[in-house]
């Protein structure tokens, strides 16, 4: 493996096709990322993700928000499907819902985003639609840690695209996918390696990497 820390357990939480799970997946057995995927967690039964994770010979779990009575209840039924597979850090790779305390506090601190925009600007859905509505000349995509708020945790790292003259939606979303693709195995080996801390107190939290 690359690392020397040690390999971290993840749970991956999704809504959608699931490309940055395969990211993930893919990363794992090129052995560039010292991590295993334990569980995915799905809200939707229909979503792409659930065979990538099948082909991979990962666990998968479908729990339907709809069948819960609230969104802290459905958290809770995460947390513990997540619990029950031992996993110690929490991915959203296209997860479509915002968490309640009862995941983050779970795992504080421990529970990593992907968003396709340079946050804090564009924050929230459609991000990519934001930035060429907004006439952007650069945008790019944001691993970050996950709190209460939408897409406001302390950052962890972004990386850059210029966005092309009359670039369509479409395009912009392909090639940010693939810069997202690179970002987050990489921010994930970075956490297997022990270099990601978190200092500062509630509301002032930023990130250090060694």
């Amino acid at each position: 493996m690359a690392g020397a820390a040690g390999v971290i357990t993840l749970g991956v939480l999704v809504s959608g096709s699931g490309t940055n799970l395969q990211a993930i997946l893919d990363a794992i057995a090129e052995r560039r990322l010292d991590a295993r995927v334990a569980v995915v967690v799905s809200n939707k039964a229909g979503a792409g993700a659930l065979p990538r994770a099948a082909r991979a010979g990962v666990p998968t779990v479908v729990l339907d928000h709809n069948a819960y009575a609230g969104r802290e209840a459905f958290d809770a039924a995460v947390v513990s499907a997540l619990r029950e597979r031992g996993v110690e850090w929490v991915v959203l790779a296209g997860f479509m819902r915002i968490l309640t305390r009862v995941l983050l506090d779970a795992f504080p601190m421990r529970v990593v985003n992907i968003h396709p925009a340079l946050l804090p600007s564009f924050p929230g859905t459609d991000a990519q639609r934001q930035a060429l509505d907004y006439g952007v000349r650069v945008t790019g995509c944001t691993v970050h840690f996950v709190d209460a708020g939408t897409d406001t945790g302390p950052i962890i790292a972004q990386r850059a695209l210029d966005v092309l003259p009359g670039e369509e939606l479409e395009s912009l979303k392909n090639r940010l996918l693939a810069v997202e693709h690179q970002l987050l195995p990489e921010v994930l080996q970075w956490i297997a390696e022990g270099r990601v801390g978190v200092v500062g107190g509630k509301g002032r939290a930023s990130v250090v990497v060694r």
